[in-house]
């Protein structure tokens, strides 16, 4: 992603990024390199079905990556700016208190 991102570009990522099992896809990839599927079932709490609906939309739109190892599937996150996009809606949220 450049640094001079259009607003038709900021408005997709947004909209990709917009519902809540995507964000606690992303937080949950904020401090390691990948995670697997069972270990974001386990830290989301969700069906395994719905995630998996997320995932797949999460990859077609650029946002993570997939490694398979055997029948596991390990994601990551192709862009570190997805967190830095997460923390400022979280700082945001803070200011309001």
């Amino acid at each position: 992603m450049s640094q001079t991102v259009s607003m038709s570009e900021a408005a997709y990522l947004l909209k990709a990024m917009s519902n809540n099992i995507r964000l606690s896809v992303i937080s949950a990839l904020k401090d390691v390199e990948e995670i697997g599927v069972s270990e974001l079932i386990d830290e989301i709490g969700c069906e395994q079905s719905l995630l998996s609906h997320h995932l797949t939309d999460m990859r077609a739109k650029g946002i993570l990556t997939c490694r398979k190892e055997g029948k596991r599937c390990f994601y990551s996150l192709t862009n570190k700016q997805f967190v830095q996009i997460l923390n400022c809606i979280q700082k945001c949220k803070d200011c309001e208190s």
